[in-house]
């Protein structure tokens, strides 16, 4: 429980209480302008305080999580006692693979012919790659 109270912890509850105050107050507001008469603060009632409902719930599954994290009985009940069998070791490659997909470049045009812009944009790619410090207006072809 002492996970619970530490500097981190202590942030997130009085967030936790000053945004639940404040939506309910907004909720509030909403119900005595709708009272005077404001027809679409009547929606805005109801949606204050479901916000202030999903900060509780989030703040909620926060401390149940760090509870169920750091856990001792749990870690007890997982260590491997001395008389027990042997584990199933787990493969260290995963059972799924996404599949790879290899795309094959023909080295050469189709027709046999040289590609003069392609050789003049190889040669300006290799020259920038030879002028790290280069800006493309200095390259000289």
């Amino acid at each position: 429980m002492n996970r619970l109270w530490t500097p981190a912890w202590i942030v997130r509850h009085v967030a936790m209480v000053v945004l639940v105050a404040g939506c309910l107050g907004m909720g509030w507001w909403q119900v005595t302008r709708a009272a005077g008469g404001n027809a679409i603060s009547f929606g805005y009632a109801i949606e204050w305080p479901v916000f202030a409902g999903f900060v509780i719930f989030v703040w909620w599954r926060e401390v149940r999580q760090t509870l169920r994290a750091a856990d001792p009985a749990a870690a007890e009940d997982t260590a491997p006692s001395a008389g027990a069998a042997p584990s199933v070791t787990v493969p260290a490659t995963p059972a799924v693979r996404r599949p790879v997909r290899v795309v094959r470049v023909p080295a050469a045009p189709a027709d046999g012919a040289d590609d003069a812009e392609l050789a003049a944009y190889n040669s300006y790619l290799s020259w920038l790659n030879a002028n790290p410090g280069a800006r493309p207006g200095d390259y000289p072809g």
